[in-house]
């Protein structure tokens, strides 16, 4: 088992720039999620590394094994990658049973039949399957044809597992449950993985490292911690979670604290960010549910406000409230009160974007 290597992969659709110099590393045995929104060169990707898709540019290389090196024209096609890949519709055959639609491709590799039998067996119990060889697709629900179409890309053992959004089509309940399931799967199996999806909690609950891609690019790639706490640009700090945006200049720079005023005379203290310069404009981002009431004895990161309108998600209340500095975003597990509202603004909460990624 070895790493899965993508070096300047570039892809055109016509005019159309799909993947714009994708260059990353996907460490043997963990999960990347490729996250984005519809038409951000995610799916394409993936397809590239598949072989369903011929780069224009790029090099793709498993444990060291070339796979497609566009410049010299070597291109493995699907059937030689040994990669194992579930797509958004399961692509089940609707004729034949659990256990054929399983065997059909190890039968094409000319394996034994007791091999066969054995590997289906295992890989059914692995998924929780058991027992359903004998079933239709048709016969089996949402959920269990999805575990199907698991098991089937890895009954032939490949060396990556490639995920085209395989949760996508299951309910809410049943895809959240899911993802527990998938991602147990994936870390018994220590198989390599690289998952797509649009939704970001799927991409944060399951993945070992995320690259949030945007236009053809990949905006960051790291840590799901990392790509929440500490987004890189306004684009991955405003796709992932729910973030107000400040706009404000570096008044000082001192004590270990970075002193930006936003809003005329509004000075906040931010941590993590000592590189910026006495007079720099900067934008200040910070997540809904990082913001609280203030207490009566506080005063450091203080904005004052008026509440505008709230909302009711269940687990907590979502608010808006207006301030000289502007619209806050504020998720509480109590209730706001209603007009004037005193906000604090933890200076550990609060990431330094440039002001062109807040234009």
């Amino acid at each position: 088992m070895g790493d899965l290597v993508i070096e300047g992969l570039v892809k055109h659709y016509g005019p159309v720039l799909a993947v714009d110099n994708v260059s990353l590393t996907v460490p043997a045995g963990k999960l990347v999620s490729l996250l984005g929104p519809s038409g951000c060169g995610k799916t394409t990707t993936l397809n590239c590394i598949a072989g369903l898709e011929r780069p224009d540019a790029g090099v793709i290389r498993v444990a060291g094994t070339i796979l497609t090196d566009a410049s010299r024209r070597i291109f493995l096609p699907p059937e030689r990658r040994r990669l194992g890949m579930v797509f958004q519709s399961y692509a089940l055959w609707p004729h034949m049973t659990v256990f054929d639609n399983l065997a059909f491709g190890l039968r094409l590799q000319k394996v034994p039949r007791d091999e066969i039998h054995r590997r289906i067996t295992e890989v059914l119990e692995l998924v929780g399957l058991g027992g359903m060889e004998r079933r239709y697709p048709y016969q089996l629900s949402g959920g269990q044809q999805q575990r199907v179409a698991l098991a089937r890309a890895v009954v032939s053992q490949p060396a990556v597992l490639l995920l085209d959004e395989p949760l996508s089509n299951l309910d809410a309940k049943v895809r959240e449950q899911a993802r527990f399931w998938l991602r147990e799967f994936q870390q018994r199996l220590g198989i390599t993985t690289v998952y797509v999806t649009h939704d970001q909690a799927e991409a944060l609950a399951i993945s070992d490292l995320v690259a949030v891609m945007s236009a053809g690019k990949v905006l960051q790639y790291g840590p799901p911690r990392e790509i929440y706490e500490r987004p890189a640009t306004r684009f991955v700090a405003d796709f992932i979670g729910a973030t107000s945006f400040l706009d404000g200049t570096v008044s000082d720079r001192s004590d270990g604290l970075l002193r930006v005023r936003v809003g005329g005379e509004i000075e906040l203290c931010v941590t993590h960010a000592l590189a910026r310069q006495p007079g720099e404009p900067v934008v200040l981002a910070v997540r809904a549910e990082r913001i609280t009431l203030a207490a009566d004895g506080d005063t450091v990161n203080i904005v004052p406000g008026i509440k505008r309108s709230q909302v009711y998600l269940g687990s907590r209340y979502q608010s808006l409230v207006e301030t000289p500095a502007g619209t806050l975003r504020v998720e509480t597990a109590m209730e706001l009160p209603d007009g004037k509202v005193r906000l604090k603004l933890p200076p550990e909460a609060l990431v330094v974007l440039p002001p062109e990624e807040g234009s």
